[in-house]
């Protein structure tokens, strides 16, 4: 059982920054990858960034450059460094948490989402 909570969305303007945070609680043993998903209005969802346990990073070509995924082992939790934000960027952002067992069976789970508006 794992629970995911995400947190720091909100208004800010064109060229402006936030951090999201995802803090994870209960069942965090052998969590392989976590990622940062968003859908905007109208739109499906995709992925913006993974990390996995050994820290390698994964970022969609539109984030590329200025946006950071990183995470906290000790303190069960993954940041999103969201730097000049364009108006594209709005969406819902939904924490992503992985346990690989084999290559046909993984458990996968989501937390319930932060919204990111970015309007001038």
């Amino acid at each position: 059982q794992l629970q995911l909570v995400e947190s720091g969305g909100g208004l800010v303007q064109p060229g402006g920054s936030l951090r999201l945070s995802c803090a994870g609680s209960g069942n965090i043993f052998s969590i392989n990858v976590m990622g940062w998903y968003r859908q905007a209005p109208g739109k499906q969802r995709e992925l913006v960034a993974t990390i996995t346990n050994d820290g390698n990073t994964n970022y969609a070509d539109s984030v590329k450059g200025r946006f950071t995924i990183s995470r906290d082992n000790a303190k069960n939790t993954l940041y999103l460094q969201m730097n000049s934000l364009k108006p594209e960027d709005t969406a819902v952002y939904y924490c992503n948490a992985q346990r690989i067992y084999n290559a046909f069976f993984r458990d996968n789970y989501w937390g319930k989402g932060t919204l990111v508006t970015v309007s001038s």
